[in-house]
């Protein structure tokens, strides 16, 4: 037996150690029942008596009942020297293969001598006298049929194959491709082997499974849900795409730190850490900006990232903390090359996903990403809105009357350039349903962003909106070390009013600015945001193992 582990609660602190030893208890617990249901198999116990249902002795903490009886079939097959996780097995054919081979080419009944072996899942299960039916899942959802007769593998084989195979097991066959007396494509087996021992049953497969089921335990999504298995390889797809075209474009990945010491990049509030090695606190990267911006100093002209962000913020159906984030900058362009470039990645990834600009969402609309994409002004646009005029040299008192009256809640150090946008999104931001860029946004906003070429205080960034969301923000990135400096001492004195996602002062990063980088165009998009623009998902939909909050 396991041995205790004694004075457990006595090394714990009160309130979060208690959880944590309750934790250990429990695998404490299940780990004594898991041998004592071994013992009773290696005593001679049949799987069935070797379990206790009602968990007199271990209590409702124990293992439910079916997860018992797997157990038990497990210490059945090590007593018989079987091994329930074998290393390697025969597996020379893939079920997708068989598939494609076959698929309709055999008439009811119809047998071949080719033999296959295959491997997969077993999502069905049907015990006859001396046959059985099974149906094996590929990781791709590819499903076919296993027989195993008596006539085939023998008398012991078959009762073994009963007594010890369950749903969800994954199972090894090898025997001769046929067509059932149905037309049902299958393989006849001459031999099998339990490839692993699911210990744990599968959830209802004529069930939906709930949100819930979904995000803790998103394995079992793809397991049953094919759409669950779409979203996985269109996201795999997407990425690729984005990969390659920036490879046409000549552009060179780049992996910049996670952990920094000065948060920057984009506004926004940063989760925190310590490093004890340094004894120094460090941020989780909200972008990874700077850094890239670096590379274009040392002469590396086109440069992108796939990378982790993490922004200590709130989660709703675009937001999550933890999330894919594309940025690219190249040399010598601006927010207009780089906008046409943003519209030929998300256009591409649109045709590699699915195989059309014009993308059908989960809810059966289409969404066409094709044809021009439209572009305003957030000046204009929202000076259209009020039925007044609004430049960068509109005051903040004005702004914030308006505001006032139209209901917006104040946020705190609001300056002009807060205020506009914040004015700008109460009329525009779930209005915006086609591709648009929108420009030319206030400078207050846009520290890192390059002054517009010829309208005074504002400066050169587009967001690019889609179906209501923002999906991606460009710029002409500011070079100029000194008027840097200039925006970080105003986002500092901002973070002192009070302003929790305002940056930090980077002096390596102006120290780096003052070697020289070359005018450039940025972009930034994240890539989770870019799967609910395509398929019409939530963002945990997208992402394929979503942080959520623990149940205790």
């Amino acid at each position: 037996m396991t041995e205790p582990i004694e004075n457990a609660e006595d090394s714990a602190e009160s309130t979060p150690g208690d959880q944590g030893m309750n934790t250990i208890h429990r695998a404490q617990l299940l780990l004594e029942q898991d041998e004592a249901i071994t013992a009773k198999v290696d005593a001679g116990a049949t799987p069935e008596e070797a379990i206790d249902p009602t968990n007199k002795e271990f209590g409702p903490q124990g293992h439910p009942e079916q997860v018992q009886i797997r157990v038990a079939k497990r210490a059945q097959m090590l007593k018989d020297g079987v091994e329930p996780y074998p290393v390697h097995l025969n597996v020379t054919d893939t079920i997708t293969s068989v598939r494609d081979r076959y698929d309709g080419k055999l008439e009811a009944g119809q047998e071949t001598e080719d033999i296959v072996g295959i491997a997969g899942r077993v999502l069905f299960l049907r015990n006859g006298g001396g046959l059985c039916f099974v149906q094996l899942s590929s990781g791709d959802g590819t499903r076919i049929q296993g027989m195993i007769s008596k006539r085939e593998v023998g008398a012991d084989s078959l009762k073994r194959f009963k007594q010890l195979v369950d749903l969800g097991d994954h199972l090894y066959l090898r025997g001769r491709v046929i067509a059932s007396k149905t037309g049902e494509l299958s393989v006849f087996a001459t031999e099998w082997d339990i490839a692993a021992k699911a210990l744990q049953p599968l959830p209802a497969l004529h069930k939906e499974l709930t949100e819930e089921q979904r995000t803790r335990k998103p394995y079992l999504a793809m397991i049953v849900d094919d759409g669950v298995r779409k979203m996985v390889r269109r996201r795999s797809a997407v990425v690729s795409s984005l990969r390659h075209t920036f490879e046409d474009h000549d552009f060179l990945e780049v992996e910049t730190p996670m952990l920094q010491t000065v948060h920057g990049g984009a506004a926004a509030r940063p989760f925190t850490t310590h490093m004890n090695a340094f004894d120094i606190d460090l941020f989780l990267r909200i972008a990874p900006e700077l850094f890239l911006k670096r590379c274009l100093v040392g002469g590396i002209e086109r440069v992108f990232e796939i990378n982790r962000d993490f922004r200590n913020e709130g989660v709703d159906g675009t937001h999550a903390p933890e999330f894919t984030m594309l940025e690219a900058y190249q040399a010598y362009g601006t927010y207009d090359t780089i906008g046409d470039l943003t519209k030929e990645l998300i256009q591409k990834s649109a045709m590699e996903a699915f195989g059309s600009l014009n993308v059908e969402l989960l809810n059966g609309d289409h969404y066409d990403f094709g044809g021009e994409w439209k572009q305003i002004s957030m000046y204009d646009s929202l000076s259209e809105s009020l039925g007044e005029e609004i430049t960068p040299e509109t005051g903040v008192d004005r702004l914030r009357t308006i505001a006032d009256k139209l209901g917006l809640d104040e946020e705190p150090a609001e300056n002009h350039g807060k205020l506009v946008e914040h004015l700008w999104e109460h009329f525009w931001q779930d209005k915006l349903y086609e591709p648009t860029f929108v420009r030319d946004f206030p400078v207050e906003t846009s520290p890192l962003v390059k002054a517009h070429r010829t309208k005074k205080g504002v400066v050169e960034k587009w967001d690019l909106y889609v179906r209501g969301f923002e999906l991606a923000t460009g710029y002409s990135e500011l070079n100029d070390p000194v008027v840097q400096r200039q925006r970080f001492v105003e986002q500092a004195k901002m973070a002192s009013q009070g302003d929790v996602e305002a940056m930090d002062i980077d002096e390596d990063f102006l120290e780096a600015l003052g070697v020289g980088m070359p005018p450039a165009g940025g972009m930034g998009m994240g890539i989770d945001r870019l799967l609910i623009a395509l398929t019409g998902a939530t963002i945990r939909e997208t992402i394929t193992f979503p942080l959520v909050k623990p149940i205790n």
